[in-house]
């Protein structure tokens, strides 16, 4: 495996692993929200664990690629990257005004 690869397959595993534990958060303020808040959030955590797991389906398919064919699949997976990033971004922007909503809510 050329080096350029084993960097690149490396620091997109640690992102990925961010990202799970992020998701790991947003799953315990789902267990903390409403019946229906909850069933919202939960919707949108398994959407987000499947861009997830294709995100790795696709970072394992470049390890298994030979060394000339790799760059092809990189193009794929940064469109996975891109559209996993700003979900989750948006996810946690979501969360955290519910939060701040429900918060402010029981204040009254």
């Amino acid at each position: 495996m050329s080096t350029q690869r084993d960097a690149y397959v490396e620091r997109l595993k640690a992102q990925l692993d961010e990202w799970n534990a992020e998701l790991d958060k947003l799953e315990a303020q789902a267990r903390k929200a409403d019946a229906e808040e909850r069933i919202r959030y939960e919707s949108r955590i398994q959407a987000l664990r499947q861009k997830e797991e294709k995100a790795r389906e696709t970072l394992e398919q470049i390890l298994q690629a030979k060394d000339d064919a790799w760059m092809d699949l990189k193009h794929g997976l940064e469109s996975a990257w891109s559209s996993l990033k700003s979900s989750l971004s948006e996810a946690k922007s979501e969360f955290q005004r519910g939060y701040r909503e429900g918060t402010e809510a029981e204040k009254k």
